[in-house]
Formats: structure tokens, sequence, C-alpha cells
């Protein structure tokens, strides 16, 4: 089933030459549909207070993190923060979580960077514990790496369940994400816990072929209700697409095809992205864009022309 489209951006800071309340409002009156942040120590505002104050400057922009690491903070800790702010917001809150991926965040804060398999059991456990607080009655929990007895969740969000993002890129993160959330987001396989040439060499149209055959094959019967996400790295609004695709296709070793299909990318006039988009969701259901900064000033013809259709 096509969904409609809707755009989100993911920002670190404010945008250039206005506040962060004047960059939510902003989005709003533009007609995009989130405002999304990393999760990182260094070079951003602290996502938990950041949304809550965009919160506050907007009526109908939905916010969350995209993602939070859960291994920063403890299940209980995160269900009342996110919980708290689908409350300040009136229900608007998207909840974003995934294992933690970069090792340089660990490795300063001081803090132990398991393998994988380690830091996606503790997300799974993190989940199901956040789902229980959020839901009535008093949350018991006793895992590998988590012990609960007798919490209560408070305050209990507006939404009933709020919508869960889960973002992947490796077979087993993905699978975990069709069988678990409402939206599923697509990237590189993060492993390597920095972004490399691995990481950029996971994110060709074939790569995308197999991991929507991977969400598709996880996700069962229930496809039809999750809503497929990408994060595009790059944004290039131009009129002259071939040299653009030229010079990005000679910088990553990429053929010129390989780029302009890519969903990671957006490159050429507006009428060609919005082109460029819908093809895209033909071919692997993708309908929730989320691109970064800049594009805030650029990607609003194509924002206006897309949303909801």
């Amino acid at each position: 089933m096509t969904k409609p489209f809707r755009f989100g951006i993911q920002l670190t800071q404010p945008a250039a030459g206005r506040t962060w309340a004047e960059t939510a409002q902003q989005l709003e009156d533009n007609g995009w549909s989130s405002l999304v942040m990393p999760d990182h120590f260094e070079n951003q505002l602290a996502v938990a207070p950041a949304l809550a104050a965009a919160a506050q400057a907007t009526s109908t922009l939905r916010l969350g993190a995209l993602v939070y690491g859960n291994d920063y903070r403890h299940p209980v800790v995160l269900a009342k923060d996110m919980a708290t702010l689908d409350v300040l917001s009136d229900g608007r809150m998207e909840f974003g979580i995934g294992a933690g991926w970069m090792q340089s965040d660990y490795d300063k804060a001081g803090m132990e960077y398991d393998r994988p398999g380690i830091r996606i059991e503790r997300m799974q456990e993190s989940l199901a514990i956040i789902r229980g607080l959020f839901s009535d009655g008093p949350v018991n929990f006793d895992g590998e790496h988590y012990q609960i007895t007798d919490m209560e969740g408070w305050p209990k969000p507006v939404q009933s369940p709020p919508p869960i993002h889960i973002g992947g890129g490796g077979k087993r993160m993905l699978g975990i994400a069709a069988q678990e959330a409402d939206i599923v987001g697509i990237t590189a396989n993060l492993r390597a816990g920095v972004v490399g040439r691995d990481a950029t060499n996971d994110v060709t149209p074939e790569k995308f072929d197999e991991k929507v055959d991977w969400i598709r094959t996880a996700a069962g019967d229930r496809i039809d209700d999750i809503e497929l996400s990408v994060l595009v790295f790059s944004t290039q609004v131009t009129d002259d697409k071939e040299s653009a695709v030229n010079g990005t296709a000679e910088m990553f070793g990429f053929t010129t095809d390989q780029i302009e299909q890519t969903p990671m990318l957006l490159i050429g006039s507006s009428e060609e992205i919005a082109d460029s988009l819908r093809e895209r969701r033909e071919r692997w259901g993708i309908s929730y864009i989320i691109v970064q900064d800049t594009a805030i000033d650029t990607l609003t013809p194509v924002v206006a022309e897309l949303t909801g259709t």
C-alpha cells in the first residue's frame, strides 16, 4: 500500500540566522512534518530540552530523536523524558531508538563499547521496558541487562501508544525494526562505528533492494502498517544536475546511475528531485524523507508539492 509523502529535517542547532524557536516555527509554517535530532555528545544541543522547546514554539510539528542511543540512558529515564515530551507537545512525539553506533561517543565518555550483538540485545530489552512504562500498570522485568521492579511509568503519553521509529542497516536490526517499529529507517550498516568506506558502499540502490527485501520478509503481514523512511545524506538543489551528479560520483567512486538512484542523495532541480522521490517510492516504498540542516531553505518547494500525495 502506497503511503503519502511527508518530510522531516534533522538539526543539531538552530538554522543560520534564526533562533531555535524561529527554526521550528519556519518548519511548521512551510509544511514540514517533523523536526528530529541526532543523539551524540558533541557539537549539538541536548535532545530532550531542545525538542521540548520546539514543542512550545509550534502546534503541529512532530518531534523526535533520530535516534536515541540506547546505551546513553537507562530505559526508565528515557521513558519519562519521552512521555513528558508527548504530554508537553499534546501528542506529537515520535520515539526513535537505536542500539548506539558511534564509537567516539563511547570512547570519549569512557563508556564500554560492546560488540553490536550486545548493544542490540540491550536495546531490545529497553524497548520492552519503555513500552511497558508507556502503558497502564506497573512494570516488572528481569532481563540480562535490566531489572525493573513494580515501576509505574508517569506521566503517560498522550498517544496510545506513541509511534516507534527504529533505524538500521544490517539484516538483524532491520528485522527487529520490521517486527517492532511503526517507522523503519533504512540506513547504512554502521557496525564499524564510523562513517567510512564500508558505510558509503552500503547505500547503493542495489543494497537498498536487499534491505527492503529483508524488511518485507521480517514484517510479514504487518508490512502495510510500516512507514519506510530514509535519512538523506546530502541535498543539492541545482539546475545543473549533470555536473553535480558527475562530481558526486567521482567523489564516492559510484556510477552516475547509482548516484542518481540512491535514496541517500537528492540532486537536481526541485522538479527533478520530486520526480526521483516518486520513483523511489514506487521502487522501495520509502515515503518519509528526512533531510539535513541547509535543506530547510532549499527543499521547501518539494515539500509543498509532495506532502500528502
